[in-house]
């Protein structure tokens, strides 16, 4: 689940950037928990990898990803 901004941003993405970026999130879904925690934002992790940038939380069980921004070089 995207929130608004980050809806907004893929929007802008080619087809190229879009799969990049669902190839991404299917990276992030196999383990959350594995991401690193944001710099100020101890709720948030931060996912980077090769030109993709994704913030984004989990809800309380974890089964479902809530992204607030999203980065495709």
């Amino acid at each position: 689940m995207f929130v608004e901004p980050a809806e907004a941003q893929t929007r802008t993405f080619d087809l190229e950037q879009t799969a990049r970026l669902d190839a991404a999130l299917n990276v992030i879904a196999a383990d959350p928990a594995a991401v690193k925690k944001h710099a100020t934002a101890s709720a948030l992790h931060d996912y980077q990898h090769e030109g993709i940038r994704i913030v984004f939380y989990a809800t309380a069980l974890g089964s479902i990803l809530i992204v607030t921004y999203v980065e495709v070089d």
